[in-house]
């Protein structure tokens, strides 16, 4: 049964192609942080109101309390109030590390050279995390590894960046990849799943950065780690009319470690993404017991096809499902010009990329800080942005 549960997050294996570069960058120091942000305890029966479950939780598995091999293997995590929220949010205004929540780097309608491009659907700034299993705060391999995540924070489409951090909007999703690494190559086709949506940073903050210790019956005080960070840079949705692209620009860190390779994270890379239409049943151990709840007219726009074009709108929901493929050609497809428009979508990337590493480099002493400071939390109570296992 445990390994059941575990296998529902796995995914399929692909279609053949070749290997997108990954960018190859030396390895750079990152020891740990004190974890001291953490999530509270939750018994068995506890039921706090939240409105959006995890992907664990909608499967139920690893529960607070459950003692299940599964809990055990995958270091499921759950979501809960925190119990120190008003001391960590006291400290925030004290710690001069901590940015205004009004203050924003993004500035809209200011790109110069009128509208982006028509095939760049939204952009945004990217942040990659890690969570260790159960019990193991300083990962030593990939095995170690609970899962990774995606937190996708989109801009306007005519914005440009300045300084200072992103600023709070709401809108952040959070994405898990039950894999741990982003695909390689085209053979590599791996499911991910949407966990929040219109997610402010303070939930971000109590509900999925923050460790937590919960209790079970038979191993006593279990500690889910705090989420790591492993990299930072902008990010597009790219559409050329039959397939959308997921396209990253890596700003953090400068230069790649063993993480970041074994992760498959590069400086640059692309991906296939495609949305699952609900309306067709996956493999047995990739379904979830609740569908993400698509309105009419959206689930129409899917017609007959199982696996349509990825649009932003589908990622509004939780529980969405959708597929990453590597692409052989890098960034070429994702970045092909519409018809009668001069700029590609990659020069609009590229420029976004500038500014980023620009506000990024004034945001906090270290890349770590940098990253904890755009998303209103402290750095000296997570891990340090880590490069090497």
């Amino acid at each position: 049964m445990a390994d059941a549960a575990q296998q529902r997050h796995e995914t399929d294996e692909a279609s053949p192609a070749s290997e997108a570069a990954p960018g190859t960058k030396h390895k750079t120091e990152a020891g740990q942080l004190p974890h001291t942000a953490k999530r509270a305890k939750k018994g068995d029966d506890d039921d706090d109101g939240k409105e959006q479950e995890t992907i664990e939780e909608a499967l139920g598995v690893g529960k607070r309390g459950n003692n299940s091999a599964a809990d055990e293997k995958n270091g499921r995590e759950e979501g809960g109030q925190d119990q120190g929220g008003n001391d960590t949010r006291e400290a925030a205004e004290e710690d001069s590390t901590v940015p205004s929540r009004n203050g924003t780097a993004e500035q809209g309608g200011s790109r110069e050279g009128g509208s982006p491009s028509s095939n760049i659907l939204e952009k945004g700034i990217i942040y990659f995390f890690f969570r260790g299993r159960v019990g193991i705060d300083d990962p030593k391999a990939v095995d170690d590894i609970a899962r990774s995540y995606l937190v996708l924070r989109p801009l306007a489409q005519d914005a440009k960046l300045g300084s200072g951090p992103i600023g709070d909007a709401g809108n952040s999703r959070l994405c898990a990849l039950p894999k741990k690494v982003l695909p390689r190559s085209g053979k590599d086709r791996f499911m991910a799943f949407v966990e929040k949506t219109h997610a402010s940073f303070k939930e971000l903050r109590d509900d999925f950065l923050s460790a937590s210790d919960y209790e079970t019956k038979t191993a006593g005080t279990r500690h889910t780690p705090a989420a790591t960070p492993v990299g930072e840079g902008v990010y597009a949705i790219t559409s050329t009319g039959r397939t959308s692209h997921l396209v990253y620009l890596l700003t953090l860190p400068a230069e790649l470690g063993e993480v970041q390779k074994k992760m498959g994270i590069g400086q640059r890379a692309s991906f296939i993404i495609s949305t699952k239409n609900p309306d067709y049943p996956g493999p047995a151990y990739a379904r979830l017991p609740e569908a993400p709840h698509y309105p009419e007219e959206l689930k129409e726009t899917f017609r007959s096809l199982r696996w349509p074009p990825t649009e932003p709108r589908h990622l509004d929901y939780v529980n969405a499902q959708f597929l990453l493929v590597g692409e052989s050609s890098g960034l070429d497809k994702a970045s092909e010009v519409a018809e009668g428009e001069e700029e590609e979508p990659l020069e609009e990337m590229e420029k976004l990329e500038e500014e980023d590493e620009k506000r990024m480099k004034g945001l906090g002493k270290d890349e770590s800080e940098a990253i904890f400071a755009d998303l209103q939390v402290r750095a000296r109570d997570y891990p340090k942005l880590q490069t090497t296992f």
